[in-house]
């Protein structure tokens, strides 16, 4: 794949998210979607620039500080660091994740409306507002609810209609109610400052149909921008009657603000100045803002290509930024670097609802913290579906199957047999082999195509490209069959394997943007990087980037891997969508359960020389035979097991192997049982004791099990460490008192601490597991 140079600089932008609360996944795709895209175009060779911020200030902050009793500052401040985490956890590079509360928004604001009202581009009228007797203010937008006058939907707010979409003046609104009180408002007169898209109109349109078809604009850009410029462009209020916002430098609005849809999109030129100011404060290499976003008026820029924007917002954004932002920048009279590629999307619905930021419906970027699932497989799953041309409906049942089916049967799996293949037989070195050319032909037609894809924002497109190649591996790996060619064609074997390392190689590159994370950890083990250079990056960082595409070379062995996604099971997935029903409300409101869950313990396991000693004075393992085993019917994993210990009495004992083995592999067994071990009670059942289990993996590189077994043994048999005497052990031990220990399987031998165990006096050895662990 070739390399690209001299190309324009990529300047990415992604909608601003309000901090008025916890971001969800919907509002979370325009974030990732930018991403993505950031990724690619540094792996491709574009110097490239990804900021983003929080929009903190206008109505909806200051209802929310309302509701929360505390100030706006205070209110912006805690969700900023929540906003903060949450995209530092989903791995989202941004070269600055900023704010729109900094002195630049304000002084970049406040230049750009006193150039507008130079050019005569500002108008001042007074209309009517609502205005609160009882809260004596005027009420803003989002401080109205009411009927709304297009759908009669009955909770619509003053600015918009949730239900249809209508953008709205909140005195259309039916009964209308202040939001903070509830009272009903009255209609007042009030003065306000508006911006004349009239008068600029005649520019937009030429900029708007040259530009929509030099950056590829979608459908529904052009089709809704066309419409509102069709309609006649009105002028457009610009001010509030708020106290927490830009203040406006005209005489006789030191009372009003800015709205926050005029100052919020220049907080990208904004927070582009806050990092480079942040860069001179802290005595390192900085940039001219300017050069980004007024390249004309900088002389760091004259030796660089031009800036192309790419903006990823939602569809109910896009006026905003096809036509309010652009007509506030051609206005000003200067040659800000405009809207290149819109890339929009259409809304993520949940289950059978909408997700909703201020009603608190969902999945938020805190629930899927707290899930246990990876943020690659959440990163995987909005790609995969991301809603580009229509809405698209998250169902936790989609979830799981896309997720088990896509993410680990189809990549995870060829990526897992391959390497694990590699360890098995080859000794961990990468078998020298040609290169099938053919395999070859039909991958880079697929690359091709995912490049294309990307070069253009086309995200999802281009992410079913990487499980295209993926599947033809996987058939490859099939219709080859090493595990018996190896022996009969070994030839062939080492020619598919060679091949199917370099097509790992490759989709880890090509995935790298959507599962960072992933990519990293999977190249780690062929001892590679990928590289992804900084706009400012002095040197170009050590690693593979999307040149090295195709390029069978420079790979040779692979080091001991790990499954890196776990799959995701039907008792798991439904209990997550009872969780997340409702709203955020909803669940806080839950009765507390009566017993509290203890805090899980940190186990800590022992250094090796004294792990002998520990089990010698601890640990009390015995051979016990399977008499009976039985479903959990609480539990799609847990078998019951009814043992003979030797004591005369049955026993009964839960393991989590309905995954792994059928019933008639388990009875009749002679297992190791941890018999000391403190009774647990796991769905509706006690279990005393745990039977011992190695892990490996088959040639498909499918988990597995095998239980430790001993069938020598009469049940009761004290289970010791070679040349030790038997002790007596506590009577009762907890958990972390087992795990304090490893068992480790070496060339099929099962040791603690270096010594192996032993059944009347005879070795205890695995069958399948030649080195792994045992639980």
């Amino acid at each position: 794949m070739e390399n690209i140079k001299n190309l324009n600089r990529r300047l990415v932008t992604s909608a601003l998210p309000y901090v008025n609360n916890i971001p969800h996944l919907g509002n979370l795709i325009q974030m990732l979607s930018a991403d993505v895209f950031a990724r690619f175009c540094r792996s491709r060779g574009y110097e490239t620039l990804y900021v983003c911020g929080t929009d903190e200030y206008g109505t909806a902050t200051e209802t929310r500080a309302v509701e929360e009793k505390k100030t706006p500052r205070e209110l912006c401040d805690y969700y900023y660091k929540q906003h903060d985490e949450i995209y530092k956890w989903f791995d989202i590079a941004f070269d600055k994740f900023g704010r729109t509360s900094n002195e630049e928004c304000t002084e970049i604001t406040q230049a750009m409306f006193k150039d507008l009202d130079k050019n005569g581009f500002i108008k001042e009228h007074t209309n009517k507002q609502l205005f609160c007797p009882s809260c004596q203010m005027f009420l803003a937008d989002r401080y109205v609810h009411g009927v709304c006058p297009k759908c009669g939907f009955e909770d619509a707010r003053g600015d918009q209609c949730d239900k249809c979409g209508s953008l709205l003046d909140p005195v259309e609104l039916k009964s209308p109610r202040c939001a903070t009180c509830g009272s009903t408002p009255e209609i007042r007169e009030t003065r306000h400052l508006y911006i004349d898209l009239p008068s600029i109109s005649k520019n937009l349109d030429s900029w708007m149909n040259k530009t929509s078809k030099e950056g590829r604009w979608s459908d529904n850009a052009i089709n809704i921008t066309k419409a509102w410029i069709r309609d006649g462009l009105n002028e457009r209020a610009i001010t509030r009657d708020l106290k927490w916002g830009i203040p406006v430098p005209k005489a006789g609005y030191e009372n009003k603000v800015f709205y926050v849809w005029f100052n919020a999109p220049i907080g990208y030129i904004s927070i582009t100045k806050q990092l480079a100011d942040e860069l001179i404060a802290a005595s390192k290499p900085s940039f001219d803002w300017k050069s980004w976003w007024l390249p004309e008026e900088s002389e760091e820029a004259k030796n660089k290509p031009p800036v192309d924007l790419f903006q990823f917002i939602g569809k109910d954004n896009i006026p905003f930024h096809t036509v309010i932002f652009p007509c506030s920048q051609i206005g000003s009279g200067h040659n800000f670097t405009k809207l290149f590629h819109m890339s929009s999307t259409e809304y993520l619905n949940y289950e059978d609802g909408k997700f909703s930021k201020s009603r608190g419906v969902g999945v938020f970027g805190t629930d899927a913290k707290e899930s246990g699932i990876k943020a690659d497989a959440w990163r995987f799953y909005i790609f995969y579906n991301r809603p580009e041309k229509q809405d698209y409906q998250f169902t936790w049942k989609e979830f799981r199957e896309r997720y088990n089916g896509e993410l680990i049967g189809n990549l995870g799996n060829l990526v897992n047999r391959t390497l694990l293949f590699v360890q098995k037989y080859y000794d961990s070195k990468i078998p020298d082999a040609p290169v099938d050319e053919k395999l070859w032909a039909q991958v880079k037609e697929h690359e091709a195509k995912a490049t294309d894809y990307l070069e253009w924002a086309n995200l999802k497109d281009a992410f079913h490209e990487v499980f295209v190649i993926s599947d033809i591996g996987n058939k490859a790996f099939q219709d080859t069959e090493p595990w018996k060619t190896r022996e009969t064609h070994p030839e062939r074997a080492a020619k598919l394997i060679h091949n199917l390392c370099y097509m790992i190689k490759d989709l880890m590159i090509m995935a790298h943007p959507y599962m960072p994370q992933f990519a990293e950890k999977i190249m780690s083990y062929f001892g590679k990087k990928i590289s992804e250079p900084r706009f400012n990056d002095e040197q170009k960082p050590e690693g593979l980037d999307w040149s090295d595409l195709g390029n069978t070379e420079g790979l040779s062995e692979v080091s001991p891997t790990e499954v890196f996604f776990t799959p995701l099971d039907q008792k798991t997935m439904e209990a997550f969508r009872q969780k997340f029903s409702g709203t955020q409300k909803d669940r806080n409101a839950k009765p507390a359960e009566k017993k509290q869950k203890k805090e899980k313990k940190q186990i800590e396991v022992l250094p090796f020389e004294k792990q002998a000693e520990w089990f010698n004075e601890k640990i009390d393992l015995k051979v016990a035979k399977i008499i009976k085993v039985e479903n959990n019917p609480e539990s799609d994993k847990l078998y019951i097991e009814t043992l003979d210990d030797g004591s005369g009495t049955e026993r009964i004992i839960q393991s989590g192997l309905r995954d792994f083995l059928k019933p008639e592999e388990l009875l009749g067994k002679h297992i190791i049982l941890a018999s000391n071990l403190a009774p647990r009670k796991m769905r509706g059942v006690e279990s005393r004791g745990m039977l011992l289990a190695a892990d490996y993996k088959d040639e498909n590189g499918k988990d597995c099990v095998e239980p430790l077994e001993a069938p020598w043994a009469i049940p009761g048999t004290k289970v010791v460490l070679e040349c030790s005497t038997e002790n007596s052990k506590a009577e009762q031990i907890q958990a972390e008192d087992f795990f304090a220990v490893e068992i480790k399987v070496l060339e099929n031998k099962v040791q603690i601490g270096g010594k192996s165990l032993t059944a009347a006096g005879k070795q205890i050895s695995t069958v399948k597991t030649k080195n792994g662990n045992v639980h």
